[in-house]
């Protein structure tokens, strides 16, 4: 990650965000990549956080269905998007990880490829009166030997009016401190390096009017940074929960570790070797403990002693079920997601009530996934029409999530079916409620089916 100041001071523009949220989306990180600034040799990870994020983006995206229809361009978006798509539920868990993520398209030999930029690895510059990203710079580096190559990119959307500027840098020194970046060094031709040497240094788009790049946002509320229109982690409310839970787990560790049973004895119930060191059996080490020689009972014979505490286990993992279903409810999961199922959840509408946070928590990040894969498919669609590489049609997006969280699908299909039959539900609407499609791909395949005919089928002579 760069400095912000340095990009700053680079590209002349100022970072629309705020050194507290900087930091944030910094820890957030650590976090998730099991680099928690409290974990040390006594308090280990129950990686919680990439657990958090795993099954979150796993309910977002599970059976999820995202279809681009409607002309040979949509037919090209819907190609580009083919790689992308496939990977959805690994950047929806970036993203949860670190409260977004910016998908951003890009021309690629007569066709259109997607890259995609982290929180924290881009960095905006301006925003909109309804808070989303209108302006951003976008790094991207390269290193040979000592040598750390800098490309960044500026792009600007304002009022019909898409700046796009590129500038490269290079520093021989590079002076790098933990994972921060503190000299971009100095400014250089993109045509020094090989990779950079086809893009222009700037570049100026008339009647624009959208980004060429989508901000993915995680739709909670910023507690971090009320003024920053930035997403937070889905763990940004329970970092405290989430050390507390490290704390505790290290701590039933050294329960287990300190009440081993070993057997403390004095050194004469041990074999020695010649310059009598005590000799532990081999393999059972752990469990002799030599107290040293002449070491006397209260009866006065060598001290021997079976020690075997018991462990306080149960306790201990009481209160740590405890910490981590605080854990669950501040970061919208059901309890006994990461916690143990067995102490809640008794009936089956107790489940059902206890999924529905999680469900709303699921829904909200559907649909803001969504509204991201619609403006991706906008900002590639505008790319096509730069480049002149397909003509003008239609381009439609149906997304159909799946709901099987919380909504009995079985029950659900058998409402609908008895409203069709009726007469309250078309077949149209059926086709597009039950299978996630199109008006347009509804009738379609209504209209195949009428003209289905079972005889000729081929099949087996008899």
């Amino acid at each position: 990650m760069i400095q912000y100041e340095s990009v700053r001071k680079a590209m002349g523009v100022d970072i629309a965000i705020s050194q507290k949220m900087a930091h944030a989306i910094y820890k957030w990180g650590k976090m998730y990549t099991n680099e928690a600034p409290w974990l040390n040799e006594e308090v280990k990870s129950l990686n919680l956080p990439a657990s958090i994020c795993s099954e979150m983006a796993r309910l977002v995206t599970m059976e999820a269905e995202i279809d681009i229809s409607g002309s040979t361009r949509a037919n090209l978006i819907s190609q580009s998007l083919k790689k992308f798509l496939a990977n959805i539920q690994v950047y929806t868990e970036y993203a949860c990880s670190a409260g977004g993520i910016v998908f951003k398209p890009y021309p690629l030999e007569g066709g259109i490829a997607v890259d995609v930029v982290k929180a924290g690895d881009f960095f905006p510059v301006a925003f909109d009166s309804a808070g989303n990203i209108s302006a951003a710079i976008f790094p991207e580096f390269k290193r040979v030997g000592k040598k750390l190559y800098t490309r960044l990119e500026y792009q600007s959307y304002e009022n019909g009016h898409y700046i796009i500027e590129n500038r490269a840098f290079v520093s021989r020194r590079a002076l790098v401190r933990t994972d921060e970046i503190i000299n971009l060094g100095q400014e250089i031709s993109l045509e020094d390096v090989t990779e950079w040497s086809d893009i222009e240094p700037s570049v100026e788009l008339e009647n624009a009017d959208r980004t060429l790049f989508s901000y993915f946002k995680i739709p909670l509320a910023n507690n971090t940074d009320t003024s920053s229109p930035l997403g937070v982690s889905v763990f940004a409310r329970a970092v405290d929960q989430i050390r507390d839970a490290d704390e505790q787990y290290g701590a039933t560790l050294w329960e287990y570790k300190s009440k081993e049973t070993a057997i403390q004895a004095a050194d004469e119930f041990f074999r020695k070797n010649r310059k009598g060191e005590v000799i532990l059996p081999k393999g059972k080490a752990r469990l002799y403990r030599p107290m040293g020689p002449g070491i006397q009972n209260s009866n006065g014979s060598p001290f021997f002693n079976a020690y075997s505490p018991e462990i306080r286990d149960q306790s201990f993992f009481n209160g740590y079920n405890r910490i981590v279903q605080k854990v669950e409810f501040n970061s919208g999961l059901a309890y006994g997601t990461l916690s143990d199922p067995q102490t809640v959840d008794k009936t089956a509408e107790e489940i059902k009530t206890s999924k529905q946070r999680s469900y709303n928590t699921v829904k909200s990040i559907q649909n803001s996934l969504g509204d991201a894969i619609e403006n991706l498919v906008g900002a590639i669609d505008a790319w096509i029409t730069i480049g002149n590489l397909a003509p003008a049609g239609k381009v439609e997006v149906s997304e159909n999530w799946d709901d099987s969280l919380i909504v009995d699908k079985k029950y659900e299909t058998e409402q609908l079916r008895a409203d069709v039959s009726m007469g309250a539900v078309g077949l149209v609407e059926y086709r597009m409620k039950r299978f996630g499609e199109t008006e347009d791909r509804a009738r379609e395949m209504l209209r195949k089916a009428a003209e289905f005919d079972p005889e000729q089928i081929p099949g087996d002579d008899l």
